[in-house]
């Protein structure tokens, strides 16, 4: 087996979240203490879209489907780290062009990964790009960002993707991937009934 790169972020309360919003951070309640009980026990509040984590299309398609609409195999694959890093603001089909492949995956790197902080002009993807992935027929397609777009009329990106039953990958951490194919592994907790889900994602060289 190649190397192993773990593109998820820690969750911890101090993490970026979206909009710094004090209702994202995740919260840890120690519920029970080796001093108080012997035991160390402990409660965690978490927004489902908080970290890494996929996002599925209820999220915002009123009829659309569950995060355990997706199997196993969904989440699994081949899959493109492309290397957008130059790009500020919006990604458009032109910065993507010949990048990702029909069934794929397709990470995109971006100055998203080298901040610790939520940046609120994060490099998002475009419609225009997103229809353009989605005409390819990807798989799926992730972000180093809090948010796969930002500040968008009717949420036209997610909706794109999500009508085309492409997965959303958010907030990778990609610094330390160089540009290449790998095979990627997506595990998001089995939940049930939700439109999101924190993730665990790694490649594998």
């Amino acid at each position: 087996m190649g190397k192993i790169y773990d593109v998820s972020m820690s969750i911890e309360p101090q993490m970026p979240v979206y909009k710094n919003k004090a209702e994202k951070r995740p919260v840890f309640e120690a519920i029970s203490t080796h001093e108080e009980k012997g035991v160390q026990e402990t409660r965690l509040c978490l927004d489902l879209h908080t970290g890494t984590h996929i996002d599925a299309p209820w999220h915002m398609l009123a009829d659309g489907e569950t995060v355990d609409s997706y199997a196993l195999e969904d989440l699994m694959g081949p899959c493109k780290v492309v290397d957008l890093t130059g790009v500020r603001g919006v990604i458009t089909p032109q910065d993507l062009a010949g990048q990702a492949e029909h069934g794929g995956f397709l990470l995109i790197k971006t100055k998203n990964s080298f901040s610790e902080e939520f940046q609120p002009d994060f490099v998002y993807l475009g419609a225009d790009a997103a229809r353009y992935l989605a005409e390819i027929g990807v798989r799926g397609v992730g972000t180093d960002a809090l948010g796969i777009e930002r500040a968008q009329p009717g949420h036209e990106t997610h909706k794109i993707l999500f009508q085309h039953r492409i997965v959303v990958i958010e907030g990778l951490r990609l610094a330390e991937v160089p540009a290449g194919s790998y095979r990627l592994v997506v595990a998001p907790l089995k939940i049930k009934g939700v439109e999101a889900a924190p993730a665990r994602v790694f490649l594998i060289e």
